[in-house]
């Protein structure tokens, strides 16, 4: 259904919300926004011309419920829904439900939707269109010895897939035989609850491929044109984390043949409105059709900045019955450009999803940032962790990474956890740099990652950290000049260790001596301090850096990294919660889905305990030690904090 609109409800939340109002805004569109109890005063909300609640944090109560959306848009007046990305945006039912409801939908047809979205029939509606594919199984026969047969059949290594699933989830890599079964197991309980299907399929593993996507576009009348490719290769738990356009191998005749792929892939489900078809592209610079997600993609800013082109506005003008205006020959890239997701997670624990507030968030003016947060927000477990994404643009490759660089040094965000020094990592990589990237990249130069393991403080940053915590303590921030002389021993407790140190005050000078160290030593001036930035001297370089206080523990972020201090000189020994001490605590608030254990039993290390759910991932929780599991404090279904303990394994 195509018709000319003005009331356009949006049925998602966070960065891609806000994205959306921005256009429909700039086109003079009433919007309205939905929100969730957790979310109702959420920058989306705020910057919504109306807004309706849905009903409680839980997704299943709020943005994926049908029922509630459709009230929603009842209430409101809505004639039009566009569905963002994620949550229900490529859920055919959703799609048909909002046009029995006589609305327009901003997306393609359900029908389309169903298809591409069951990667079993996309695949076999590939292969009759001629579109490259991955060898595989894609049969309705879903034992696990079916599985097995058809494992041994393809090989190792190979890729098992949530036939209805996307986004990382419900998906694992399998490199040999005895590791199927546990693996199955594991990808049919993420689906099933991620996509309420437990039904898999089996793919070849490409080794080492590029991710290379290829951007669609298609109008009501018959004409559908692809923008270009975007690389999405740098990923980590099969989602992405960098992505640019061009993709920096492409040749102009690699470009046709997948562009070509493309649009037939598109045309074989007569696709309408903007879409984006996977590839994998080997190193052979063969290709295999990946995937075809129906919707908006998280990283379309890039297309955006090197076509010119405004990708929402053009979902817009579709659903209303518009032409495209182009042919294929005018579509060329000019320049080039990246983005990068920043993250509520902590790369040093396996990229674990983080909660907490947002103390402070300063981002730079000079490029394209799109996200849904600010000071004053709590970021919960209800959902997707990503933040933000910082989008860069240059007239060459290097221009953009150099820009991207730049522009992560200058963002600022305190209080949750989150992988804005992972990200810098990453863009300041030799060999990102020189564009040789695919998806293993992130294993491949581990050791080259220094966030992907806890780090010790640098002692630059330690001793600002003692002196912040000098003013802080005496309540004079800003006023070190008049510090009474003398030495005071300090402990600072950062992660799991203790630093002893010296902290002596002269004037304006403070000096922050390693008590261990003899000679380690650091004398700082500070000039200039306001709630959460500090400019200081040290030696003869005039430094800058964000702070704030949490709970007790400063919040530092220095140019070296991101840091949590704790003052514990005058603090009681703490209970050992460590590795090997028998005490299970929650990684993150979330909530427990399995308990594979009871009172009285006796566990291994490593034994699988239960498991958490947070932020659309499973995360499995395991015995640190071997003994009786004397005391479970939590159970089946039951929501948990971060850092609550679970259960108690005893000798």
């Amino acid at each position: 259904m195509t018709r000319p609109f003005r009331r356009l409800l949006i049925a998602n939340r966070g960065e891609i919300a806000c994205r959306l109002i921005a256009t429909a805004h700039q086109l003079g569109y009433h919007t309205i926004a939905v929100f969730s109890d957790a979310d109702q005063h959420a920058r989306h909300v705020r910057l919504a011309d109306e807004a309706v609640r849905l009903g409680p944090p839980a997704v299943g109560e709020s943005y994926l419920s049908i029922p509630r959306l459709l009230a929603a848009c009842q209430q409101s007046g809505a004639e039009a829904v566009h569905p963002g990305y994620g949550f229900l945006s490529e859920n055919a039912l959703f799609a048909q439900a909002i046009l029995a409801a006589g609305l327009v939908w901003v997306g393609p047809s359900p029908a389309a939707m169903q298809l591409m979205g069951n990667k079993r029939q996309a695949k076999l509606a590939m292969l009759a269109a001629g579109v490259p594919c991955v060898p595989g199984y894609a049969g309705e026969d879903q034992s696990d010895r079916a599985l097995a047969q058809a494992a041994s059949e393809i090989g190792y290594p190979l890729m098992i897939k949530a036939v209805a699933g996307g986004g990382g989830r419900g998906m694992r890599l399998v490199n040999q035989p005895m590791a199927l079964e546990d693996a199955v197991h594991r990808a049919r309980s993420e689906a099933r609850h991620a996509f309420g299907s437990d039904e898999l399929i089996l793919e070849k593993a490409v080794v080492h491929p590029r991710h290379v996507e290829f951007q669609i576009l298609a109008d009501t009348h018959g004409q559908v044109l692809h923008l270009g490719e975007r690389e999405c290769s740098v990923q980590r738990r099969h989602q992405k984390v960098i992505e640019e356009s061009p993709c920096p191998v492409m040749t102009h005749a690699l470009r046709e043949r997948m562009g070509a792929a493309a649009v037939a892939a598109a045309s074989a489900c007569g696709y309408v409105g903007a879409g984006t078809v996977e590839f994998l592209l080997g190193a052979d610079q063969q290709f295999y059709f990946l995937e075809m997600n129906t919707r908006l993609q998280v990283e379309h800013p890039v297309t955006e900045l090197v076509t010119g082109l405004d990708l929402v506005a053009w979902q817009l003008r579709v659903a209303q019955g518009e032409r495209l205006p182009w042919q294929q020959s005018d579509m060329t890239p000019r320049g080039h450009a990246i983005e990068v997701r920043l993250y509520a997670e902590d790369p040093a624990q396996g990229f674990l999803p983080q909660t907490g507030p947002v103390i402070h968030w300063r981002v730079p003016s000079s490029i394209r940032i799109d996200h849904g947060i600010q000071t004053g927000d709590q970021i919960t477990p209800f959902y997707d962790p990503m933040l933000a994404k910082l989008i860069t643009h240059g007239d060459t490759r290097a221009d953009a990474v150099r820009a991207m660089a730049r522009a992560l040094s200058q963002t600022t965000l305190l209080g949750v956890v989150h992988n804005q020094r992972f990200l810098q990592e990453l863009i300041d990589h030799p060999a990102f740099m020189a564009g040789e990237t695919h998806t293993g990249f992130i294993d491949q130069y581990q050791a080259d990652l220094p966030s992907l393991s806890a780090q010790c403080i640098d002692f630059d940053s330690l001793a600002l950290a003692a002196a912040l915590l000098q003013q802080v303590h005496s309540q004079r921030v800003g006023d070190w000049g008049r510090q009474q002389l003398g030495e005071q021993p300090r402990v600072l407790r950062v992660g799991e260790r203790t630093h002893e140190v010296i902290v002596e005050t002269a004037g304006a000078a403070l000096t922050v001596s390693d008590a261990q160290l003899p000679g380690q030593a650091q004398t700082l001036v500070l000039l200039q301090t306001d709630a959460h930035h500090c400019e200081y001297l040290q030696g003869v370089r005039r430094l800058k850096a964000a702070f704030a206080m949490l709970h007790g523990q400063l919040l530092l972020q220095t140019c070296s990294g991101a840091w949590q201090v704790a003052d514990v000189t005058h603090a009681p020994p703490i209970r050992q919660t460590g590795a090997g001490s028998g005490i299970v605590l929650a990684p993150m608030d979330g909530a427990i889905v399995d308990v594979r254990v009871q009172t009285g039993d006796r566990v291994e290390a490593g034994q699988l305990l239960m498991v958490l759910e947070a932020m659309k991932m499973e995360h499995r929780l395991t015995a640190d030690c071997a003994g009786i599991v004397n005391t479970l404090l939590a159970g089946k279904g039951q929501q948990v904090k971060r850092r609550q303990q679970l259960a108690i394994i005893g000798s």
